[in-house]
């Protein structure tokens, strides 16, 4: 297993101020997890001298795993910006699934679970409970991934060719800057909107028009993270907006602020 050497942020806004804050590191699953899960994550700090922090995250279209002191869940994709409030000291672990990953485990909608969570004793049952407690006595992030690994190939399921399918048209959405409608998306994957559709609504929880819509305006946020868009129209052109007041709107139904105050937001 290994640890990814540059984080791309993954819609963890301002990255470059979080990890003032708090350790993120990013790992690899074996072989045979790799068609379910995207990668094991880890995040720990210690501000016991210093005020909460709050880190705010554009989410995206997977399934989390996740194991907190207090509390732990599987969390369904988000449909808006949410925030984090780091505070004191601590750690949280956590896996996240393939978009589609997680539906082989549970073969039921993963559109219930959006905007909900399930108890890992939900999914694993028993061994859940088990692997609960079992963590919570490890504190390095290799014992948890291996714990966390033979749980879930204890419960792994068959390799499933939508999973694949889905994951080739995501990469598509995240790679063309020019696939900005969902036709388009059926038209280079050569498949039905309504079956598309279906898909996205059993296995990934939001419609393919969400999944664009998202990826779109986590770009534009992380451009201006890294200030290589101080041209706004020019970014919202790029991004495939043709009317600048339509990008300002999507943006601001997500990150909660127009570009331009984001933008002034970064430079305080």
């Amino acid at each position: 297993m290994t640890i990814t050497d540059r984080k791309p942020s993954m819609g963890i806004l301002q990255l470059s101020e979080g990890e003032k804050k708090f350790q993120l590191t990013r790992h690899d699953p074996s072989k045979q997890l790799r068609p379910f899960v995207k990668h094991y994550w880890a995040v720990s700090w210690n501000l016991d001298d210093q005020p909460p922090y709050l880190q705010n995250v554009v989410p995206n279209p997977c399934v989390n795993m996740v194991m907190e002191d207090h509390q732990s869940g599987i969390y369904g994709p988000a449909s808006r910006m949410y925030t984090k409030k780091i505070e004191g000291h601590g750690q949280v672990f956590g896996v996240k699934f393939h978009p589609g990953g997680f539906y082989p485990f549970i073969q039921s909608p993963i559109s219930k679970l959006t905007e909900h969570a399930l108890s890992l004793e939900d999914v694993f049952g028993n061994d859940g409970m088990v692997y609960e407690g079992q963590l919570k006595a490890q504190t390095d992030t290799e014992s948890k991934i291996a714990l966390t690994e033979a749980l879930l190939l204890k419960h792994l399921p068959n390799d499933d060719e939508y999973v694949t399918q889905i994951n080739q048209m995501i990469t598509h959405i995240l790679e063309d800057s020019e696939l900005t409608m969902v036709e388009q998306l059926c038209r280079k994957n050569q498949i039905n909107k309504r079956k598309l559709q279906r898909l996205f609504s059993q296995y990934v929880g939001i419609s393919p028009k969400w999944v664009i819509k998202l990826y779109r305006l986590q770009h534009a946020a992380e451009a201006m993270d890294n200030g290589s868009y101080p041209d706004l129209l020019k970014l919202s052109t790029d991004l495939g907006y043709y009317d600048q007041s339509h990008f300002i709107k999507d943006f601001k139904s997500i990150i909660g602020k127009t570009p331009e105050e984001y933008t002034q937001s970064n430079s305080v």
